[in-house]
């Protein structure tokens, strides 16, 4: 089913660019072009199954790389790379040539797809000849030649930095296979799987001075006594999840955006494939430049911004993950109150303190905050098309206190968690202002 989605999703992309050239004209100018670049790599990553730390890196290089070359519509944009930490001076377009710069955007963000580890290929790779026969059809040839090379050469200086980033030296180091020890995180129900990307602060962030500027204080110790705050956490994730009422239960399906899902019925088992919540950012922050009418530059600038707070706000939040190795509600619930309890959610393969979920919503919705203010309403219909599911929020603050607490409905998380990864999000993604000198 999931499968049929993408397959509907990618060839209604194709048609609506090409009803935009034979009955609409086709405008190489329309900031649209930046949602669908953006829609087709969320396709993508759904159908690829990354886990939400690599597919936050996937959107980070491909976003940026995208700006970069946008941006130069606008004399006063600034660039981002050259305050970002570790990447190399960005070509700059000849005086004397002319340019289409949301093609040369594509060109870059096509060109850093294919290099950062993207499996389906051949997917996106129809989309970009799709896409670029339009502009070829629309544009005089030195615009278009000059568009294609400087938006390639552009990509490829971004990737240097993606080449040097330690991503592939981690996918040869040794599993995580958790611990025996009290208060440690060890694989949890049904699969059992050994932790994901436990090397995760191994990969440099773009704007964190390191992977633990903000790391947490050390949570609540283990303690075995029924009257210890350690005790009282536990057991208020399972007397939650055993009384959930209807708008709890939605609210948790609404924020699962766990990208893998073992389905299990008797001895049979099939996946289901969702969007990660880098993804749901995402696709919020299309939702917010389609609602104020944003420009291609205001668009490409807000798909960066928060790409990097999700990239940094994974690096920061797997560090100390990894560091306290904070065990799961559910190992505790199983051993001291209910052999047979299962969380509502499915528990993800790593450890628990803090909540992923809650600290890139914060780190997302601080920029989206800056970006178009509080009090933003907006209807999220982002994951709609995968789960069939829509919600009103007034503000991104409130959406990303939602999906934060939407961690304890599920059972996956202690209150501990979300609220201490949701304060910690807020930070990295104020820190990213900060370094590109927008705060």
């Amino acid at each position: 089913m999931k499968k049929n989605i993408l397959i509907i999703c990618f060839y209604s992309t194709v048609v609506f660019l090409s009803c935009n050239t034979h009955q609409t004209n086709f405008n190489p100018n329309d900031a649209e072009i930046l949602h669908h670049n953006e829609n087709q790599l969320t396709e993508i990553i759904i159908y690829d199954i990354f886990s939400p730390p690599v597919a936050s890196r996937i959107y980070a290089y491909t976003s940026l790389a995208q700006y970069e070359a946008v941006r130069h519509i606008n004399p006063e944009a600034p660039s981002f790379a050259d305050k970002l930490n570790g990447f190399e001076p960005l070509p700059a377009p000849d005086k004397n040539k002319q340019y289409n710069f949301i093609l040369a955007g594509t060109k870059a963000f096509c060109t850093v797809a294919y290099n950062v580890r993207i499996f389906s290929a051949d997917t996106l790779h129809k989309y970009e000849d799709s896409l670029l026969l339009l502009y070829k059809e629309s544009l005089t040839e030195d615009v278009y030649n000059n568009s294609i090379i400087f938006g390639d050469s552009l990509g490829k200086v971004i990737l240097k930095r993606a080449a040097k980033d330690m991503y592939k030296e981690t996918r040869g180091m040794p599993k995580y296979l958790g611990s025996k020890n009290d208060g440690k995180w060890q694989p949890t129900s049904p699969d059992y799987n050994d932790g994901v990307e436990p090397y995760w602060n191994k990969i440099p962030p773009f704007a964190l001075d390191s992977a633990s500027q903000f790391r947490p204080r050390p949570p609540i110790p283990f303690n075995k006594d029924t009257n210890s705050a350690f005790y009282k956490m536990v057991k208020e994730v399972y007397t939650v999840n055993k009384n959930l009422t209807d708008s709890q239960k939605i609210i948790a399906r609404f924020w699962d955006d766990n990208p893998f899902i073992m389905e299990h019925s008797g001895h049979l088992m099939f996946g289901n494939k969702k969007i990660t919540p880098g993804g749901h950012w995402m696709g919020i922050t299309s939702i917010a430049c389609h609602k104020t009418h944003a420009d291609a530059v205001q668009t490409a600038e807000a798909f960066s911004l928060t790409s990097m707070a999700l990239l940094d706000g994974f690096i920061s939040c797997w560090d100390a993950k990894y560091y306290y190795e904070y065990v799961r509600p559910i190992t505790q619930i199983n051993l001291w109150m209910d052999k047979g309890w299962d969380a509502f959610l499915q528990t993800p393969s790593f450890p628990e303190y803090t909540a992923g979920h809650a600290t890139i919503s914060g780190s997302a919705s601080a920029v989206l905050t800056y970006l178009f203010g509080d009090n933003f309403s907006f209807l999220d219909n982002s994951d709609e098309p995968y789960i069939g599911m829509t919600r009103q929020f007034s503000s991104f603050y409130q959406a990303a206190a939602e999906a934060s607490v939407s961690r304890v409905y599920g059972g996956i998380h202690y209150r501990l968690s979300v609220d201490t990864g949701l304060a910690k999000g807020k930070l990295v993604g104020a820190n990213v202002l900060k370094k590109l000198r927008l705060q």
